[in-house]
């Protein structure tokens, strides 16, 4: 088949929302991939749309780089993969998710592939030859071949740390546009607008074609104050019932951002001295090694914060560190504490991976306390289809049952869900991105949502004239 400069295949996240994966060719031999990550939930399963292997089913030959947008690992787990079939071109990421990624990839081979550590240390040691970080908002070249170039630049996304989206621009006389010019943009996935300690991402002057995420774009999230008094409120009606409260979360984002909520709810109650008050001497415990050594990660990177807070550690405040946080890292003390809090009526709240119950030290909380109705069980983020956290998500309020590592658990704990906690921006911010663009796409791709959302948003932006045309892609 013919492939023409500016052609955009698509590898994953077209048939849910995980397994990230868009491949952009400058010309038919020439091409990079924009994130190389695992399927997740339903999508893995025999016979789905997104395929069981884990292994690179499409030809690589002609990718000259990889791009990563952030590193969730439905963005970036398919890596070891990729290094496997023989990729060792460079890997272009923010400068934050250059210090993350090995952190993320170590994870990955140890959980999914190999405990060997010399194996492990090989396969860290061709990342971190491979990784070229780069700033925001500079053009870096990346294929210059026989009158042909693409050149890529990042620019926030307000997802995670180092989120990105990715601007490509191709160059070559055969394609369609100003000069031979063509802009493509790459969404990866972008933050709601007022995510905490990140800057919300700011729109491009536009492009020619925008491939976009669509996690929520058939919903609205709830605003900052109002979902920080829900937080609140959930985590007290929790603690009211003699037990503790279980957020399952992403070790990276999601858990951070949760820290910093739980800080300023801990000292806005701070003053309620004569009063019953449920926070005070409240343990707030994370439980992840990862997401412990990501959250030093996030202290030391505090000049990519944003200015609220920033202002915050001018006044001495510790969004990240505070008194009542503890971390628990050696799986002897999580063992002891996940008996403690089964069996005693002591009250904490324990943020622990992974984010949709699939695995991680949360399925261990879960195993011991679902069938006790003293404890309760806090939703923050998406859950994907197929995955526990959805069947708990889904059946837990009518007491119905989840199987977790093949044992059947009947659900008497309580369950509650704050779709506004999301790392996702919700349809109006995605729309937002593209009314703000001074030149508006011809083509848009509507990629990583369910069908439904996917549907939503193709329907909104079609309604508002905010593209030429708009395709919900398939796989390649």
């Amino acid at each position: 088949m013919e492939i023409s400069p500016g052609h955009v295949a698509h590898h994953g996240a077209v048939s849910g929302v995980t397994g990230s994966c868009h491949e952009l060719f400058a010309d038919q031999h020439n091409s990079i991939l924009i994130d190389c990550g695992l399927f997740q939930g339903a999508e893995t399963s025999p016979g789905g749309r997104g395929g069981s292997s884990l292994e690179i089913e499409f030809d690589i030959r002609s990718v000259r780089a990889l791009v990563v947008t952030h590193v969730h690992i439905d963005h970036v787990g398919r890596i070891p993969y990729l290094i496997a079939a023989g990729f060792r071109g460079p890997i272009y990421c923010s400068e934050p998710s250059a210090e993350l990624l090995p952190l993320v990839l170590e994870d990955a081979v140890k959980i999914g592939i190999s405990r060997d550590a010399a194996l492990i240390e090989k396969f860290i040691g061709y990342i971190k030859k491979q990784l070229r970080p780069l700033p925001y908002n500079g053009w870096q070249p990346v294929i210059a071949e026989e009158g042909c170039r693409l050149d890529i630049r990042l620019q926030r996304a307000g997802h995670i740390l180092g989120s990105a989206y990715v601007e490509c621009e191709v160059r070559c006389p055969q394609v369609s546009g100003e000069v031979g010019k063509r802009r493509i943009i790459f969404s990866g996935d972008l933050g709601a607008s007022n995510t905490p300690l990140l800057y919300a991402p700011k729109a491009p002057w536009g492009c020619d074609e925008l491939v976009i995420e669509s996690t929520y774009g058939d919903r609205l999230h709830q605003n900052r104050e109002q979902r920080v008094r829900i937080l609140q409120g959930a985590i007290e009606r929790a603690l009211a019932d003699g037990g503790s409260v279980l957020i399952p979360a992403f070790s990276i984002g999601r858990t951070q951002e949760l820290l910093y909520e739980l800080e300023g709810i801990i000292h806005s109650q701070a003053s309620r001295k004569h009063v019953p008050n449920p926070w005070r001497d409240l343990p707030v415990i994370v439980d992840s090694p990862l997401a412990s050594r990501f959250t030093d990660v996030y202290r030391r990177l505090r000049t990519y914060w944003d200015a609220e807070a920033r202002r915050l550690l001018s006044r001495g405040r510790h969004p990240l560190s505070f008194e009542q946080l503890i971390t628990v890292d050696d799986h002897g003390a999580h063992d002891k504490l996940v008996a403690e809090l089964a069996n005693s009526r002591r009250p904490a709240i324990v943020i622990a991976a992974s984010g949709m119950c699939s695995g991680g030290r949360i399925v261990n909380y879960l195993k011991a306390m679902l069938e006790d109705k003293r404890h309760n069980i806090l939703f923050v983020g998406y859950q994907a289809q197929g995955t526990p956290g959805r069947d708990i998500q889904t059946y837990g309020p009518d007491n119905g049952y989840v199987d977790l590592d093949g044992q059947r658990y009947h659900i008497a704990a309580g369950v509650e869900t704050i779709s506004g906690y999301s790392a996702h921006g919700d349809q109006d911010d995605l729309l937002g991105f593209i009314r703000k663009m001074k030149k508006r796409p011809q083509l848009v791709r509507v990629v990583h949502g369910d069908d439904r959302a996917k549907a939503a948003l193709k329907a909104k932006i079609e309604r508002e004239g905010l593209a030429g045309s708009v395709v919900i892609p398939d796989l390649a």
